[in-house]
């Protein structure tokens, strides 16, 4: 690799980091927050919410990698246009490979880093995630025995103690469970207590308000009754994971006993699919960039800014693979179509640059946009005219 390979080099992969880091960590905190219902309803410690956080920042990173990568290419191209070092290398007679292969051999690289993520990385994580949050659900019981404060259980069921005596016995029960909004149930107790065996929460002396459809409210008062909080609090071991969480060499021979792979098998080929897609985005987003942005150009030629201009194209080319993954989980007719974006793509950008052509709009649509812009420049000009103070 030649001094001026290797400084463009550089200049990329330091913009890509710029890109990378903090597009990455705003993403990742996104992600976080919305697993502190760990600490807030179940009652973990900090540190076990900042190990969550730390697992989910794999999950992330091929997410973001190609973008930033496109960024960190578009934005050294583009500040080298500007400083005239592209003319400089094409008029000393340099050719166009001298941008492209840098660049390629980084965003081969990181396509090569993406895929080791994807599917050996992320599935551990995401199956210690699993395991985690299950683990959280099992002490959930511990947590509800904290005295004076809301706990919620599930979605629509609340419970709260108001205290606690020796022996585990719990005081001043009240458990509101909305979970059915045909019945909406609350339950008063003066005492009870956990029965850690059946994960049963065990009231006595007590009542029950439940709430009709027409809006009456019928009452029914018991001396023991026992609250099943079971399915709440589902054993670590009792973790179910989806395909997205399994290891490659699962999907390929997933268990017939499988939840998810009995209800919907699609989903298991849908997802070694997309994992065999996804990983050469990096590479995909590099070759968009070069198009659109390694060729030297006038200061004087309008055109789109070429982050933005990438960032669109690559928008859509994300959707339209997204897209294509979600309905392959339903129909194999979208598996092709999986495929055949980004090799369309592919081929499309090298035959581009292979041409050595610039990326411009079509003449007869160029040509249109001038007129539009001519004319809208005379309106403009025939109003400041009139309306401009004698």
């Amino acid at each position: 690799m030649t001094i001026l390979e290797r400084y463009i080099l550089r200049r990329v992969f330091q913009m890509f980091l710029a890109a990378l880091l903090p597009v990455l960590g705003i993403i990742w905190t996104t992600q976080a927050l919305q697993r502190i219902n760990l600490v807030t309803d179940t009652g973990q410690s900090i540190g076990a919410f900042l190990q969550l956080a730390t697992l989910i920042l794999p999950t992330v990173i091929p997410l973001v990698l190609p973008f930033a990568l496109a960024i960190g290419i578009t934005q050294t191209l583009g500040t080298m246009n500007t400083d005239s070092e592209l003319t400089v290398i094409e008029a000393a007679g340099g050719s166009r490979s001298i941008i492209l292969r840098p660049i390629l051999l980084l965003a081969a690289a990181l396509s090569v880093f993406s895929f080791t993520v994807d599917n050996v990385v992320e599935p551990k994580v995401r199956q210690a995630v699993r395991q985690m949050i299950a683990s959280a659900n099992a002490d959930l019981l511990s947590s509800v025995v904290q005295e004076n404060s809301f706990r919620r259980i599930a979605d629509g069921l609340y419970v709260q103690v108001g205290g606690r005596r020796g022996n585990g016995v719990l005081t001043g029960i009240f458990v509101a469970d909305s979970r059915n909004p045909e019945s909406e149930l609350v339950y008063y107790a003066r005492e009870g207590a956990v029965d850690e065996a059946s994960s049963a929460l065990v009231m006595k002396d007590g009542e029950v308000h439940r709430k009709q459809p027409d809006g009456g409210v019928s009452i029914i008062k018991f001396d023991s009754y026992a609250f099943d909080l079971a399915e709440m609090t589902k054993k670590a071991a009792g973790a179910s994971l989806k395909p997205g969480d399994r290891e490659l060499s699962y999907l390929f021979n997933p268990d017939p006993n499988d939840e998810f792979y009995q209800r919907n098998p699609l989903s298991f080929s849908s997802e070694i699919h997309r994992r065999f897609v996804e990983w050469t985005f990096p590479l995909v987003f590099a070759l968009m960039a070069l198009v659109v942005s390694s060729d030297a150009r006038s200061h004087r030629e309008a055109r789109m800014h070429p982050t933005l201009q990438v960032m669109i194209i690559a928008f859509v080319f994300r959707w339209m693979t997204f897209y294509a993954a979600n309905s392959a989980e339903d129909s194999a007719i979208f598996i092709p179509i999986l495929y055949a974006v980004p090799l369309l793509t592919i081929a499309l950008c090298i035959r581009q640059l292979i041409s050595n052509k610039k990326l411009r709009i079509p003449a007869r649509y160029s040509d249109q946009l001038n007129d539009q812009l001519i004319r809208l420049k005379v309106i403009s000009t025939a109003d400041d005219e009139t309306g401009r103070p004698s």
